[in-house]
């Protein structure tokens, strides 16, 4: 069951495919820096993530995140707006997002 054809409902949530999307640091600094400037269009959170990787690449992630329940994807006017599905993800995984964004940057990752 899906709440729609792009983002799956709360109950579809499965702990492995978000931990697997939030194990690639490219996702991982987008989930962060939406959770630290809020809701954010698309065209302005790769370069406010700090991301090198081309349009095409962060839109494959995006898609990772959005399946894997992370994220919501809205379109207003002529842009997509990425907001983090914070109710959701705490509902079925209490304290883990907490968790993620809590995590000091010199923790993230093995670089």
């Amino acid at each position: 069951m899906t709440t729609d054809d792009r983002h799956p409902a709360t109950e579809d949530l499965r702990l492995t495919k978000v931990l697997a999307a939030l194990a690639e640091p490219a996702r991982l600094a987008t989930v962060r820096t939406i959770a630290a400037l809020g809701d954010s269009p698309c065209v302005e959170l790769r370069q406010a993530a700090g991301l090198t990787i081309s349009q095409p690449t962060f839109s494959h992630h995006q898609r990772v995140l959005r399946e894997a329940g992370i994220i919501r994807e809205r379109v207003q006017g002529a842009q997509r707006i990425l907001s983090i599905r914070r109710e959701d993800l705490d509902a079925c995984f209490p304290g883990l997002l907490d968790s993620v964004l809590s995590t000091p940057e010199h923790l993230l990752s093995d670089r």
